[in-house]
């Protein structure tokens, strides 16, 4: 007999010992008894016979974890705070080969159908040396203005890997699988490429494993679930517009994709390219950086300010003229987040926290204005801090709204709504991109869902609002987000011809200032950061704790924190209420902290770990 230390697949149980006749790998996945029932299992280590009676695997399945898969499971449950079995269960395992129980063949028959179809991409020379640049590097950041062709310098290095008999692994934010990327990948490799996301059936899904399995499909591209399919001989992961908070998972495990995808390049000797026009900080600093500083097609951009918080007259009056001479355009508002802000309808800023350099919420209820990182309160201002200007204001406006005042204001205009509330499925979504590509409607009006990777040629003019309330978040990346969103929706007009940009916010002198230069806000931005201490330059971790219980949920939050008050090289930023104090009933505290160094804030945070604690590692979302 051989005996196995075994992990229940989707369970929160701890590890169990079985035992079986036959040699298993670890990787392995198993049915065993348990109770009156049979769960599925996977194998983690074989063991010396133990003291205690053990009950036999029932059955070995046709698919096996690769051992790397194991590791990077094990890496995810401990950076991440997650059990064992929730990270593997991100990962879809390999099937065997030959004997039953084979270890899988990680290098997979390379197929001739696996050759691209199409003729490779035209590179400028400005596309070419990046492309040359590339090849030299095992990890690095794509730099690009939007517009310059990031996606043919993607696509050659695809077709290089398959020229080498590698796959790849082609990452996008969740709303960016558009048809239209879909469509672009289709013209150079055909049916060796497969869409991969949430919103595939079980038969989709089936069928491309299967299509994976026989080596007929090389690339998979999609959301970031597509990192964790069994794609043997990988050579390359992209990781496109790296900078986007949806690439950071919300439900345990907690995990950034973009950091996963690093990590997983370095375990199985595959490349890693990270790339946006607008860059993360981190990246920026972390990675080497290639650069492509001009787009494809140069055309005149022309940038308007204006102050307000509303759709103004010459907002649609542009927007009647654009109308009218059949072109088309793109309007976005901010999110209607969980809080309102105090600004300055004068000079546009955002009432600050005195401690933090972040956003104050308003709390109407309780009179009051609250900092979500450190706590600190303080009554409600009604005068600006910078300039004087009173009274502040908080209201703004939805989707909704500005949809009947330009829909009034504008005669036959047919508005595109793109937002969470209307784009609910992949099929909607192609519908409403395919009435806007064919011309059916002249204006797209939404949402951050507009700043990802949509390419128009007929969309000369963007009209961007709610800049300053996007400046004013309690979140330590405002600025970052304010400047990049600007760049992003900016950048999806212009693309064939020249162009107009109007700017809604009381502090344009901000943003003119690194208008024609995201490389040098980014430099500002990065000294700001180091002053302050945000990452990159420390490590922050969110404690989130929810109970039915109001004081129960209090008294593990403070004992908690008298745990962490023992590990002297991290600081407790603050604790207390969560911005939104209750969901599903169960009342929400969280504890902020902050270390210089991931290794003493780690060894603090598993010290403190327990059933009724979540910890969000490198949190990009607290509310």
């Amino acid at each position: 007999m051989k005996y196995y230390e075994i992990v229940l697949l989707r369970s929160s149980a701890p590890t169990l010992t079985y035992s079986s006749s036959k040699h298993l790998p670890v990787g392995s996945i198993i049915s065993v008894p348990l109770k009156s029932t049979v769960k599925d299992a996977v194998v983690i280590k074989e063991m010396e016979k133990p003291t205690f009676e053990t009950a036999e695997i029932v059955s070995v399945s046709e698919k096996i974890y690769s051992t790397e898969q194991i590791e990077l499971a094990k890496f995810i449950s401990e950076y991440y705070f997650s059990s064992f079995s929730e990270a593997i269960s991100l990962f879809l395992p390999y099937y065997r080969r030959g004997a039953p129980c084979g270890y899988p063949n990680m290098q997979n028959n390379i197929q001739d159908q696996g050759q691209p179809r199409g003729i490779a991409p035209t590179l400028s020379e400005i596309q070419k040396k990046a492309y040359e640049e590339l090849l030299q590097k095992d990890r690095a950041l794509l730099f690009g203005v939007t517009g310059s062709g990031k996606t043919e310098i993607f696509i050659s290095l695809m077709i290089k890997m398959m020229e080498e008999g590698k796959t790849s692994i082609f990452l996008m934010p969740e709303i960016s699988l558009t048809p239209q990327m879909e469509k672009r990948l289709k013209v150079y490799f055909g049916d060796a490429v497969a869409m991969w996301h949430s919103k595939l059936t079980k038969k989709k899904k089936t069928s491309i494993l299967e299509g994976i399995e026989a080596g007929e499909i090389r690339i998979i591209a999609g959301a970031r679930s597509a990192l964790f399919v069994p794609l043997s001989n990988l050579g390359l992961i992209i990781v496109d517009e790296e900078h986007d908070d949806s690439y950071k998972a919300m439900t345990r495990p907690r995990y950034h994709a973009r950091d996963v995808a690093v990590l997983m390049g370095q375990k199985l000797g595959a490349k890693v390219l990270l790339a946006s026009a607008t860059p993360s900080m981190t990246s920026y600093k972390k990675f080497d950086v290639v650069k492509v500083e001009k787009p494809y097609v140069v055309t005149k951009k022309r940038y308007q300010f204006i102050t307000g918080d509303r759709i103004s007259a010459p907002m649609l009056k542009m927007l009647h003229q654009n109308f009218a001479k059949k072109e088309q355009s793109l309007l976005f508002l901010p999110t209607r987040g969980n809080f309102k802000y105090l600004y300055c309808e004068n000079c546009g800023k955002t009432h600050l926290c005195p401690y933090c350099s972040v956003g104050m919420a308003l709390h109407r209820q309780r009179r009051h204005l609250k900092c979500h990182y450190c706590n600190f309160t303080e009554a409600i201002q009604d005068t600006c801090t910078h300039c004087g200007h009173a009274p502040l204001k908080s209201e703004r406006m939805g989707t909704q709204e500005a949809i009947e005042v330009i829909g009034t204001a504008v005669e036959g205009i047919a508005i595109e709504q793109f937002d969470k509330d209307s784009i609910t499925t992949a099929k909607k979504l192609k519908e409403a991109l395919n009435r806007f590509e064919c011309g059916e409607s002249q204006l797209l009006l939404g949402t951050q869902m507009l700043s990802k990777g949509h390419d128009y040629a007929n969309i000369t003019l963007s009209v961007i609002m709610g800049l300053d309330y996007i400046l004013g978040l309690a979140d330590y990346r405002a600025r970052e987000r304010a400047m990049s969103l600007l760049f992003q929706i900016a950048g999806r007009s212009g693309r064939a011809k020249e162009a107009n940009v109007i700017v809604q916010t009381g502090d344009a002198e901000f943003f003119k200032s690194y208008l024609h230069d995201y490389e040098e806000f980014i430099k500002d931005e990065l000294a700001f950061l180091e002053v302050a201490n945000y990452p990159p330059f420390a490590s922050l971790a969110r404690i989130l704790i929810a109970h039915k219980d109001e004081s129960k949920a209090g008294k593990i939050t403070l004992d908690t924190v008298t745990k962490l008050k023992a590990f002297e090289e991290i600081e407790i930023v603050g604790h207390g209420k969560a911005p939104v104090e209750r969901i599903a009933n169960k009342y929400r505290f969280n504890i902020l902290l902050r270390a210089k160094n991931r290794v003493p804030l780690l060894k603090a945070l598993h010290a403190v770990d327990c059933r009724e604690i979540e910890i969000d590692m490198d949190p990009v979302e607290f509310s």
